[in-house]
């Protein structure tokens, strides 16, 4: 394929590859660049390895037939190329932003040495590199502290204690996972981690990381309580990566724009996946990133009436250990609006909880914790937006195994 029909990707993770992949079966190869040094894996999977679960091999994602290792540090639009660090310049047709997102790193007192990296035992958790980092760094007994009680940071705080580490767990709202999960659903989730022996700290602000000899040994918090830290894994979300492009004057909001086509204000320049924003929306979730890679796939190969739409994402997490797996799904609006009809079934000894919400006779959201047996129907009712049926829907829809 010459330069000037070539379609390439920057970045190597979920949405490229699946990107590249797709395009490949639809005779459309592309050309995928990435940066790490690692061959491309399902970030998703991270929690899983740190708590030894998975090899880092079990995570690796199907490899695209051309993948380029190098770091993008530029796009000159008018010459239709991507410049990278060591100089060389990639030549392309269509370009897709498949950049993904950076962590969000707190603006602590001693985050960072006076050099600006993160002092020993200081992790974030994003990258293959910072799991295996911290995977090297945990042993029985070692004492942890988790800043960030969302969906990575409950991950992160499980997988830490699965391998025995003393676990804290610091979070900064007043309970856990807040953004996916009603009080009722945090609640198990906090009785979960406490039995594994984690100390969860709710409405709780860091404001200090202390090291010694370059070494972290303790985190203050804001009331002046003091945290002995040996590791201190960073989970308090991710921001678009968007620098590339800014600085080659693409629209950028919170993301890069795009449109119902995934382009960008430079109709050759397309973005899918947590770097994109479409209709208002940055996802950072992998459901709308494959999506947004299927949809651009079908588009590039040719089919004109492709177009995204937007993604109905379900929030599903599987905390693995010793003992049975800790499940739970969330969906749609899990708070109710005035007027709306809500069926719970919560059942503490099993450590069980369902929930759904129904706005003029349709299913708009839910949230279950334990066994999900029911997931699939649920799910389904909600994305088909359809009328539910008159007699007793809701608890059947709570009751019966549809399927997950």
């Amino acid at each position: 394929m010459t330069s000037n029909t070539r379609v390439v990707v920057i970045g190597a993770g979920l949405a490229g590859v699946r990107l590249a992949r797709r395009l490949g079966e639809l005779g459309t190869p592309a050309l995928l660049i990435g940066e790490e040094g690692h061959p491309p894996y399902n970030r998703v999977l991270l929690a899983e390895v740190l708590a030894g679960r998975y090899a880092p091999e079990v995570i690796a994602l199907p490899a695209p037939a051309e993948l380029v290792r190098a770091r993008v540090t530029g796009i000159d639009r008018g010459r239709r190329s991507v410049v990278c660090a060591d100089g060389t310049r990639i030549a392309y047709g269509t370009l897709v932003l498949a950049t993904g997102s950076n962590p969000v790193l707190p603006p602590l007192r001693g985050l960072f040495t006076p050099d600006r990296v993160l002092p020993e035992g200081v992790h974030a958790f994003r990258t293959l590199d910072d799991c295996l980092g911290l995977s090297a760094a945990v042993r029985p007994g070692v004492r942890a502290v988790v800043i960030g009680g969302g969906l990575l940071g409950v991950s992160a705080a499980r997988a830490l204690a699965v391998r025995g580490a003393q676990v804290v767990l610091a979070q900064q709202s007043e309970r856990l996972m807040e953004r996916q999960l009603d009080p009722g659903a945090s609640a198990l989730v906090l009785r979960h981690l406490r039995d594994l022996g984690v100390e969860v700290h709710t409405e709780c602000r860091v404001r200090d990381v202390r090291c010694v000899g370059g070494a972290v040994r303790s985190v203050e918090l804001a009331d002046g309580y003091a945290l002995h830290a040996d590791l201190v894994v960073l989970a308090c979300g991710v921001r678009p990566r968007v620098g590339l492009a800014e600085a080659a004057g693409l629209a950028v909001r919170k993301g890069v724009l795009v449109d119902d086509a995934l382009r960008t204000s430079d109709p050759r320049v397309h973005a899918i996946g947590d770097c994109a924003q479409h209709d208002g929306n940055v996802y950072g979730l992998a459901a709308p990133a494959l999506e947004q890679a299927d949809v651009l796939a079908e588009s590039l190969a040719g089919n004109t009436a492709a177009r995204y739409t937007g993604t109905r994402s379900l929030t599903r997490l599987t905390l693995t250990g010793p003992d049975s797996p800790f499940d739970l799904a969330a969906f749609g609006e899990t708070d109710p609006r005035p007027g709306d009809d809500v069926v719970q079934l919560a059942d503490a000894t099993r450590g069980t909880y369902r929930k759904v919400v129904v706005r003029d006779d349709r299913l708009v959201g839910g949230v279950l914790v334990g066994e999900l047996g029911t997931v699939g129907a649920l799910a389904r009712a909600w994305e088909g937006a359809e009328p539910l049926p008159d007699e007793g829907p809701l608890l059947h829809l709570l009751t019966n195994d549809g399927g997950s």
